[in-house]
Order: C-alpha cells, then structure tokens, then sequence
C-alpha cells in the first residue's frame, strides 16, 4: 500500500547573533525536523548583514540532513560577490535559493550591480543553469513600497519570468488576498506554485509592530481582540492558534500548493498549527 502524499510545509527560520541563540536554534530544529519539512529556509538581515549567520544556519542544518534553502538578496551586492556566494553555496551541496531584493539598511543607498529581485533570477539561471531551485517573494497584499497593486503584480510576473521555479508570500491573514493574487497571475501566464507564508500569532506587540512594518495587514477584527488580551499570553496565543489554523484550512481547501512557516526561532506555535492540521 502506497503512503497518501504528505502536504508540504517548509519552515523558515533567522540566523541568531549569539552563541547562545545558535544553541536554542539547535533545539528548535530537532523539534522541528519532526513535522518533516520539506526544506528549511534561512534569512539576511538587511544589506546581507548577517550573510555569515546565514551560511553558518544553512551549513548546520544540511549537516543534520535536513534540506536548506539560503536567502541571497541584491541590495548591494555585485556580480562578482554573488557569484562567490553561489560557489559557496554549491560546495555545500545547498541546492534551493530564496531570491530578493532586500531590505535596504538605514541611510543606505541603492547601490550594487542588481537592482531588482529579477536582475538577480536572471542573473543566477545565466550562471549557474538548473543547479538551484529558485524561490521568489509574493505579496498578496501588495509591496509596500510598490507604486500600484498593478506595478506589484508586474514586478512578480517578471521575477517568474526570469526564471523563478515557484513563489512564497509575505505572510497575510485574508485568504481571499492570496486567492486573487494566484487568480491574477495565472491570468498573465504565472504557472509557478505560489505557496502561503504563515506567521502564527504568539505575541500582539510583536505582531502589529512587524506587520505595520512589512505592509501586511491585521483584519481590524483581529487587531481588536489581540488588543482586548492585554498581557494575557495564554488568551493571545489561543486565539491565534484558532485563527492561524482556520487560515491554514481555508488555503488548503482552496488547493494551495503548501506552506511556509515564518517559525521565528520557535516551535511550539509551529508544531501546535501542524497538529490541529494533522500534518
């Protein structure tokens, strides 16, 4: 008898500036290598700044035999230092790529040789062929820093266009959002899997805070109750339990082709969802 077919998830996480946070990372993962992911990606800090936490994070977890997925960001970067980080990455065996453009650190210029996340796509696939799988950022809710829902979508076809192999969001907690964006770019010919990033709800600061950052919008509903909590941790993180799972049943539901985990160095919320969701 065949196994039925496991749904996808992938889990990303950030690499830790202390030896301390290297060794709780440690843990988090051996918890987390039990959801079977099917790759573990691996954040820059802004300009790239933490490049050498990342190769650090990404060497770790191809040694425990998981599969890693680098982040390799353009702002600032030239032809000649992303060709060494490539060389890097395939001596050690990674073969997935989370392709962005970036965030600029503060006072910082554009400068680099790239300055589009599809200047870079293209710029891999002329070097390097198929020797990675290359991921791409989506906004189902749009770039904060795009000119128009239009210009976004643009932007995101040309990035496929350049030779993404599929696609993860920015987290969001509309479902329709990410249905219409997937709606949208099929109809200009995108055929790459589109898969959700998921940010569980632990904390109500942290969240709004990061999320007024990145552009992506907390239903009022949400923020409402969040905001009504106060400090009560365990009311917060079981409200978010339920409206993280719900979102995660509606995209299933919907044929999303997986999800992404935004596990912020932790694994309980992570483990909690993929339980309630049976993976």
């Amino acid at each position: 008898m065949t196994e039925p077919t496991r749904f996808p998830i992938s889990i990303e996480f950030f690499p830790p500036k202390t030896p301390e946070g290297m060794d709780k990372l440690r843990n988090v993962r051996q918890q987390l290598y039990a959801l079977k992911p099917e790759f573990c990606s691996v954040t820059f800090g802004a300009g790239g700044s933490t490049q050498e936490g990342t190769f650090a994070t990404v060497r770790e977890i191809l040694a425990e035999g998981g599969e890693a997925a680098s982040h390799i960001s353009c702002i600032g970067a030239t032809k000649s230092t992303v060709r060494e980080q490539l060389a890097t990455l395939k001596a050690m065996g990674l073969k997935r790529l989370v392709t962005l453009r970036g965030d600029l650190p503060s006072g910082y210029g554009l400068g680099g040789e790239f300055h589009y996340a599809s200047d870079l796509v293209s710029f891999i696939r002329a070097e390097t062929g198929d020797d990675f799988h290359i991921e791409v950022a989506a906004y189902p809710e749009v770039h904060p820093q795009a000119k128009s829902p239009a210009s976004d979508m643009q932007a995101f076809v040309t990035k496929v266009k350049a030779g993404a192999d599929s696609a993860i969001t920015q987290y969001f907690y509309n479902a329709d959002a990410y249905f219409h964006f997937v709606e949208e770019a099929d109809a200009l010919g995108v055929t790459v899997p589109v898969v959700p990033g998921i940010m569980p709800i632990t904390s109500s600061t942290q969240l709004l805070r990061f999320s007024d950052a990145c552009g992506a919008e907390i239903p009022r509903w949400i923020r409402l109750r969040l905001q009504s909590f106060g400090d009560d941790t365990a009311s917060i993180k079981s409200f978010g339990l339920d409206v993280v799972t719900n979102l995660c049943e509606q995209l299933r539901a919907g044929g999303a082709p997986g999800l992404h985990f935004y596990s912020m160095n932790q694994s309980a919320a992570t483990v909690a969802l993929c339980q309630r969701l049976g993976l």
